[in-house]
């Protein structure tokens, strides 16, 4: 009992807490100061493996403060301001000791019990979303782990209300499919693989000039579908795509999925968000014509990863997915909001609505809204930078806080973005990331910090430069 009696040591807990918290604070100013250089400290697999595999091997010569220092500085700093690389905002430091609270209590939610408080707040936090997508009276919704648990659930509800039968006791005979373009999020390809719906259960729609989906393709691809025998239940609209941050025409895909009876999910993990933005709204204009959407707080929302919000504009379309028989966990079988396993794939689910209701609370609406007009605005100034800068090409005007460019003029210019890339990777004073559109190799940046500069973008512009001539000297 020995071991186990320090392993819980309150007097230790609470000297490694404050030191902890002083250590992630001291890293937040020095970031936010720009004192700190790097962004990421770049190690091959291979020599991050062997260094890990030293630590194990010498843990006994270093403290438990000493090995959480190394993680500190081996990881991205995503906020620091020359952060501009996946789609994953910096968490509000209230946020991250909400995550703090909740991994030390550890509360599982898939029963009211286990999880009062944090379930109660769950509905809370989906009530105080559901104004903003127009569905205040009727809607209802869960928090969940990630976007791509999100969309898969949102679809298997989408085929419970509209396959017909019992699928979830007898399985379903018919070819089954759903519609969405060819620049969606791989999960919706994925969701439907899982689905048991194959190849032909995703059909995918061209994109346009700006990657966006081409609405007026859909009744087309929806008549060729019907004359192979595939019977189509839902559409996936993308707000935004993952490559370029494009919105698709949300309106009229949703006039379209009412017209033939579908089910309208949007795929709104990155930029659902837009509509907490009386500046940005616009770009997710239709989005209340959609049956569910899936909105990640963990992008725009400052949110510590994962915590995605998943709605549907009728709440009762959220039981349906799920129906099983489990006696120990459940004292009755009819729906009920507090019950979270009767309406979610997790069974033991994270506590992360107070991750949620600490930012709303805390901080408000007001601040959400600013952070998304900050971030918005800041990737149209990057843009504006780019554009007529000589040597570089922009690849469009960016709807949200994703912007894509590349050097161009040398070569071949794949090979020497590629190498520019990868050059201020290894250097780590920024991070970027990159896409390929059409065969063509992107520079992309997501402004996810709300302190990144002009100046930090011009500096950012000016290193890849530099690569570029060191490369020609």
């Amino acid at each position: 009992m020995k071991r186990l009696e320090n392993a819980f040591d309150v007097a230790s807990f609470r000297q490694m807490g404050h030191e902890m918290i002083d250590m992630l604070a001291d890293q937040l100013g020095d970031n936010l100061e720009r004192r700190k250089e790097r962004v990421i400290t770049w190690m091959e697999p291979e020599a991050a493996w062997e260094k890990w595999q030293s630590d194990w091997n010498n843990r006994s010569e270093t403290g438990t403060m000493d090995f959480f220092r190394e993680v500190l500085q081996d990881s991205i700093a995503l906020s620091h301001p020359r952060y501009m690389g996946h789609q994953i905002n910096p968490p509000a430091p209230v946020a991250a000791l909400a995550g703090l609270m909740s991994d030390f209590l550890n509360n599982g939610m898939g029963v009211y019990e286990m999880g009062v408080v944090s379930t109660t707040l769950e509905r809370l936090v989906i009530h105080l979303f559901l104004p903003y997508f127009g569905w205040e009276h009727s809607g209802g919704g869960f928090l969940t782990s990630g976007g791509t648990l999100a969309n898969l659930t949102a679809l298997l509800a989408a085929r419970a209300h509209k396959a017909p039968g019992d699928i979830w006791k007898n399985g379903t005979g018919e070819q089954l499919a759903l519609m969405v373009s060819e620049e969606a999020h791989y999960c919706v390809d994925r969701a439907a693989r899982i689905m048991g719906w194959g190849a032909q259960g995703i059909i995918k729609i061209p994109s346009d000039a700006r990657h966006g989906m081409q609405t007026d393709l859909l009744e087309e691809y929806l008549d060729r579908a019907k004359a192979s025998g595939i019977r189509v239940i839902a559409i996936v609209g993308s707000a935004c795509t993952t490559s370029t941050g494009t919105y698709d025409d949300l309106e009229a895909i949703g006039h379209f999925a009412r017209k033939h009876d579908l089910w309208f999910h949007v795929d709104g993990a990155h930029g659902a968000s837009a509509v907490l933005s009386k500046k940005y709204q616009y770009l997710a204009k239709g989005i209340s014509m959609a049956d569910s959407i899936a909105m990640d707080f963990h992008k725009t929302l400052l949110s510590p990863a994962l915590t995605t919000g998943l709605f549907f504009r009728d709440g009762k379309q959220r039981f349906g997915t799920f129906v099983q028989q489990a006696d120990y966990l459940f004292e009755k079988q009819e729906e009920d909001w507090y019950n979270m396993a009767k309406q979610t794939l997790e069974c033991t689910k994270l506590m992360m609505s107070l991750k949620v209701y600490s930012i709303c609370r805390t901080l408000g609406f007001d601040t959400l809204e600013e952070y998304i007009d900050r971030v918005f605005d800041q990737t149209r100034h990057l843009a504006a930078l780019i554009d007529g800068r000589p040597g570089w090409e922009l690849k469009q005007d960016p709807d949200c806080n994703i912007v894509c460019f590349r050097m161009t003029g040398e070569g071949d210019d794949n090979e020497l973005n590629e190498f520019v890339r990868k050059a201020t990777i290894q250097h780590g004073k920024f991070y970027l990331v990159r896409t390929i559109l059409r065969g063509t190799y992107w520079l992309r940046c997501t402004l996810t910090n709300p302190f990144t500069t002009d100046q930090d973008m011009l500096d950012m512009l000016g290193e890849l430069e530099s690569y570029r001539n060191q490369r020609q000297a």
